[in-house]
Parts: structure tokens; sequence; C-alpha cells
């Protein structure tokens, strides 16, 4: 099994857990902090605020559901859907292969360095 396989696990637990506490640190990134041109009721851009200005990785919003990190085919790609059963449909039915789900978001992990992975994970947690 791949590393990233097995560190798949811990976010997927921490989602799960996000009501007992699990993720959002004092230090984490806060939604109400956002800059005034952030629309605070759209996760993607809240995400893709904390992804480039609060964790300071490089990032593009695609379309109406995407942000693409760093250069594709490597870099992720985190696709936000409207509810966490559609993600977890789209990973049954194969469609969605090489994700991981955190709430609704599937992020799909391709070559990106786990350094990253991490922060990206801590981001989609900490808008839902």
């Amino acid at each position: 099994m791949r590393l990233h396989h097995l560190r798949l696990l811990g976010p997927l637990a921490c989602a799960a857990a996000l009501a007992a506490g699990c993720g959002g640190s004092d230090a984490g990134y806060d939604v109400d902090a956002a800059p005034p041109e952030v629309d605070r009721t759209d996760e993607r851009a809240l995400a893709h605020d904390c992804i480039t200005r609060f964790s300071g990785i490089e990032a593009t919003l695609e379309g109406d559901d995407f942000i693409q990190v760093g250069e594709p085919p490597g870099g992720a790609r985190l696709e936000f859907l409207q509810f966490s059963g559609e993600a977890e449909g789209r990973q049954l039915d194969g469609e969605a292969e090489g994700s991981e789900q955190i709430g609704s978001v599937l992020l799909f992990v391709n070559d990106e360095s786990d350094g990253v992975l991490e922060e990206l994970e801590e981001c989609a947690l900490e808008i839902q």
C-alpha cells in the first residue's frame, strides 16, 4: 500500500470526528477574518483564501467547482460538491479514484507533497 493511502486514513477519521473537536486549532484559519471580498457563504472561495493567503500555497480557481494547486497533472485538485453524500457516492462509483473525501470536498492528491496535502486538508476542514 502506498504511503499516501495510509496517510489518508487519519484525515478521514478527523473529518468524521470534526464535531468532537478534531481539526481547527486556535491557530487555524478563521473564516470570520477572511477579507471582505471573499464570500463567506462560498466554501470554495473560503478554501481558496485559506490555501493562498493563510497557507501561502499557489492555487487557482477553475470553473465553478474546482481549485487547482500548482500545475497539473502533479498538483493536487480540490472539487467542491454540494453534499458529503455526493462526494462519497462519486468515490463508491469509482468516479473519484485517487481522491480523499473531506466532507463535501474531494481532494485529488495526484503527486502533491505530504506537506502541501496536510495544509489542503486543514483548509478543507476549517471551512466546513
